[in-house]
């Protein structure tokens, strides 16, 4: 992408409403632009991060075995008057009606939804288990919308949902969600803690959320600085087998961990004073388990081995991932701007030309574009350098090639790791040979 032909409006200044980094430093690498009160729209550099995070989210989850659906936006309330959640849902709910008078809602979430097409789709025990999963638009009328993307009114999340016969088949799914939830969030570049957690009103009996240390967190946690030493994307546990996932599983809540609500200080004081680890954290990802608490009272249920009706038992597993973009931000950023994670940036690549017009220049920075494409972003503008430095710091991207005409004059660029601020003169092959690596 040629910066002077892209729709990537960057501000110098930050914006008065902005109040923590990842809202301030989206507002101003040109991300997104709020249209109404906790309601965003996401411009080209924005989208490409959202996209990659998502592309991550899904990729675990179909290796965890779960299937892509989509379901609507728009539900009948009928749907939620079954399970009895519509009027105890509260005000964060949008309610609507249509020209024929039907009581419709923006989904929120989709327990009741799901529930019922897998009561119209699923009738014998073999069926089972299943789960499936969407990455969908939600809504939910927040009373104090803040924090931009942080806490939004409509946003992107992934929600799965897994079907069991029975609850020893329940925790073996749910187990497997979570360990499918620690990689996520690791080749996410992020280090996400699964802390014990009330369920809210999804319900339920067992619930973990998973918190990114950010100084802007919404509360208080405490934890045990062994998870900060596991690697779950090199690990060796299957996810297929129940008894691996119950090794995983015991390791997993074997480490104290707890948000200040949770928090036993009596376990606390039995961790090594040298690990442990208090901050503030964010909330990234909450699985639940329920049982029958929706398929129960929407009459889900499968023919069983002798024929006799079986209720199957549920779950849902949530992950924020608009909200995600904005705690990258958080854990990965600097004075100057954005630091990505490789796995996530917008572009790889940004290629300054600090002398836009000059012969030499331009044609390295062109067989550099060529070479990157479509994985770079090209300063082809007739800024001053200063700008270009501050622009390229500022949207964060991993690497930065700088062609400047003293260098270009040998054949030279410099290569920025934006992570480290390190920088080494190299040749154009040398050059593209590090940032490809």
């Amino acid at each position: 992408m040629r910066l002077s032909r892209s729709l990537i409006p960057t501000l110098k200044e930050t914006p008065a409403e902005a109040t923590i980094a990842s809202h301030r430093l989206m507002l101003r690498a040109g991300m997104v632009r709020q249209e109404a009160a906790g309601i965003y729209a996401w411009l080209p550099i924005g989208l490409r991060v959202l996209s990659h995070v998502a592309r991550i989210v899904r990729a675990e989850q179909d290796r965890a075995g779960a299937q892509e659906i989509l379901m609507p936006t728009i539900q009948p309330a009928d749907l939620w008057r079954e399970s009895g959640r519509y009027d105890d849902y509260g005000l964060e709910m949008l309610r609507i009606r249509d020209r024929h008078e039907r009581d419709l809602l923006y989904g929120p979430t989709n327990e009741e939804m799901v529930t019922d097409l897998f009561r119209n789709a699923v009738r014998s025990y073999r069926q089972l288990p299943q789960s499936v999963y969407h990455i969908q638009w939600k809504f939910r009328d927040e009373v104090r919308p803040r924090f931009g993307v942080m806490r939004g009114r409509e946003f992107l999340m992934k929600d799965a949902y897994s079907f069991d016969l029975d609850y020893a088949g329940a925790v073996v799914s749910y187990r497997r969600m979570m360990l499918a939830y620690m990689r996520t969030f690791q080749r996410l570049g992020l280090r996400a803690i699964p802390m014990v957690a009330d369920t809210g009103p999804i319900g339920g009996d067992l619930s973990h959320e998973f918190i990114v240390l950010a100084p802007t967190g919404e509360s208080e946690v405490f934890y045990d600085a062994a998870f900060e030493a596991i690697d779950w994307t090199g690990d060796d546990y299957d996810l297929f087998s129940s008894e691996q996932l119950e090794q995983f599983y015991t390791r997993m809540t074997g480490i104290y961990a707890a948000t200040e609500d949770k928090h036993d200080a009596q376990a606390w004081a039995r961790v090594a004073p040298a690990s442990q680890r208090q901050g503030r954290g964010i909330e990234v990802g909450h699985i639940f388990y329920f049982g029958e608490k929706y398929s129960r009272p929407m009459g889900l249920t499968v023919a069983g081995p002798d024929g006799a009706p079986l209720v199957p038992h549920m779950g849902s597993y949530g992950i924020g991932v608009s909200r995600l973009v904005g705690a990258l931000i958080e854990a990965h950023h600097d004075e100057a701007g954005i630091k990505w994670p490789d796995s996530v940036a917008p572009f790889r690549a940004a290629i300054l030309n600090l002398k836009q017009g000059d012969a030499t220049t331009d044609a390295i920075a062109e067989r550099l574009y060529s070479a990157l494409a479509p994985d770079a972003l090209y300063d082809d503008r007739e800024e001053r350098a200063g700008v270009k430095f501050a622009d390229a710091d500022l949207l964060g991207h991993p690497w930065q090639i700088i062609v400047g005409p003293r260098g270009a004059a040998n054949g030279m660029v410099e290569v920025k790791r934006r992570l480290t601020g390190e920088r080494v003169e190299l040749s154009l092959e040398d050059a593209l040979t590090r940032v490809c690596a």
